[in-house]
């Protein structure tokens, strides 16, 4: 069994949602992204190397003063340091049959396309799009798409042989492929419809 080193279940500390932690994840970003060591960042601000790892490990308040002397020493404006906190989370929540329906480029006769959610510009960096595709019995044969990212697909009704490059897969319910999704990929062969399954796309947020 593959482990995994991220634990989706973990319950956060309730300080991680204070200031004083916020601050001290973005001066560490800053600081790295400078290329330089606690020490070093110690040596030009005159602050104690302690001082700065409590900073950065959100267990002190930094007066504004301090903080001053931080944004000169990493060259970023003061506000920089409060982006994380003021950051908005979001999350949607779309009921049964309220997905937008949407026309892809590729997209045939007989091919719906249910936007499930999106989120746009967000701190991972990353954006995800999830669908509810439906092919009934009236479906063109499939154009393949090529895009950038991952995709996920889970089978949830019908069959189809699905193509991802020079491979071709049965997928019947329950099952599921992830793939690259810069290879040409779609149902190739709808073997039994309406055949229904979800695909999840991700993909790089452009800078």
């Amino acid at each position: 069994m593959t482990k995994l080193s991220q634990d989706p279940h973990v319950l956060r500390d309730t300080s991680e949602k204070t200031l004083e932690v916020a601050i001290g994840r973005e001066v560490r970003a800053y600081r790295r992204k400078q290329n330089m060591t606690v020490a070093e960042l110690s040596k030009v601000t005159d602050l104690s190397i302690g001082m700065l790892s409590k900073i950065e490990n959100g267990n002190t308040s930094p007066s504004l003063t301090t903080l001053q002397t931080l944004s000169n020493a990493l060259s970023v404006p003061l506000t920089a340091f409060f982006r994380g906190f003021e950051e908005r989370r979001e999350a949607v929540h779309t009921k049964a049959g309220e997905g937008v329906e949407i026309d892809r480029e590729g997209t045939r006769a007989g091919h719906q396309y249910n936007l499930l959610g999106h989120i746009g510009s967000n701190s991972s960096g990353v954006i995800v799009e999830p669908y509810l595709i439906v092919l009934d019995s009236q479906a063109d044969v499939f154009r393949t798409f090529q895009h950038d990212g991952i995709e996920m697909i889970y089978m949830l009704e019908g069959e189809v042989d699905y193509r991802h490059g020079n491979e071709q897969y049965a997928l019947k319910p329950g099952d599921t492929l992830f793939f690259d999704a810069d290879a040409p990929h779609g149902p190739e062969t709808l073997v039994k419809l309406p055949a229904k399954y979800l695909s999840v796309i991700s993909y790089p947020q452009k800078s």
